[in-house]
C-alpha cells in the first residue's frame, strides 16, 4: 500500500532528515526481515511525501560544484539556501510553486528496478502534463522530463534525482508548477548550460491551480505504482 502524505511548506533539510528516518527504518527493518521467521517479519508502507521547500539550491553526491554560479555569500540576498545532499544527479533549485515529491519505496514490492523507476516517474509527470495539453517527453541520455528534446528550443519541467539502498528509495523529482524560474539563473540545471527550464505556468500562458495539479499528478502516482504492483502478482 502506497501511503501519501501532504507535507505542506517545509525546510528542505527538516525535510531531508524526516526523509532519512523513514528511509533508514525501512532498511534496518529489511535486514531484521532476513534473520527472522515469515510469520514474524514485519513489511512497512510504501510512503509518498509532498511538499514546497523554500528557496534552495541542492547539489548530487557527484555533480560538479562549478554549476553553482554564485558566492554562497550572496544566498541571503536572494532569500536562498544550498545544501550538497546524498541523492544522484547534479545542482538543482528548489523553491515556492514547485512540487517537489519523495517516494520512499520498496522497488521490490513493485518487481521493479532503479531504471524502471525512474522511468516510470517520468511516466506520471508526462501523463499529467498530458491532462494539461502539454506534450511533454523524455531527453536521451538525461532523466527528468523535457518540452521540444533534440532542438534549440529543448527545456526541463521536471527534474529527477534519487537515492536507493537495498532496494529502498529516497529524495525523488522536483516539478515546475507555479515556480519562479528566475532562480535558475544562479545554476547550470542539472549540469547543462545549452538548454532551458520551464514551468507550466509559462507553457500554459496563465496559472494552473496548483492544489488541483497535485492532486491529480498524486492520484496519476499511486495509480501507475500500485497497478505495476499488481501486474507482478
Amino acid at each position: 500500500m502506497i501511503l501519501y502524505h501532504d507535507l505542506g511548506v517545509m525546510d528542505y533539510k527538516e525535510t531531508w532528515e524526516y526523509q532519512e528516518k523513514l528511509f533508514n527504518e525501512r532498511v534496518e527493518q529489511k535486514i531484521l526481515n532476513r534473520s527472522l521467521e515469515p510469520g514474524q517479519q514485519i513489511y512497512l508502507d510504501d510512503l509518498l511525501l509532498f511538499v514546497e521547500h523554500p528557496h534552495v539550491f541542492t547539489l548530487g553526491k557527484s555533480g560538479d560544484s562549478g554549476n553553482f554560479l554564485i558566492r554562497k555569500e550572496f544566498l541571503e540576498t536572494i532569500h536562498a539556501t544550498y545544501y550538497h545532499t546524498n541523492r544522484g544527479g547534479d545542482i538543482t533549485y528548489h523553491g515556492p510553486g514547485q512540487i517537489v515529491g519523495y517516494p520512499i519505496f520498496d522497488l521490490e514490492h513493485f518487481g521493479m528496478h532503479i531504471k524502471q523507476y525512474i522511468a516510470g516517474l517520468e511516466e506520471v509527470i508526462i501523463q499529467t502534463l498530458a491532462y494539461y495539453g502539454i506534450r511533454a517527453t523524455r531527453l536521451s541520455g538525461a532523466t527528468g522530463v523535457w518540452l521540444d528534446p533534440g532542438t534549440e528550443n529543448a527545456r526541463k519541467i521536471c527534474a529527477i534525482g534519487v537515492r536507493a539502498s537495498r532496494h529502498i528509495t529516497m529524495h525523488g523529482f522536483a516539478f515546475n508548477v507555479l515556480t519562479d524560474l528566475s532562480y535558475f539563473d544562479y545554476i547550470n540545471p542539472c549540469g547543462f548550460t545549452d538548454k532551458g527550464v520551464t514551468s507550466m505556468e509559462k507553457e500554459l500562458g496563465e496559472k494552473p491551480d496548483f492544489e488541483s495539479v497535485k492532486l491529480i499528478l498524486k492520484e496519476k502516482l499511486i495509480s501507475f505504482f500500485s497497478n505495476f504492483q499488481d501486474a507482478e502478482k
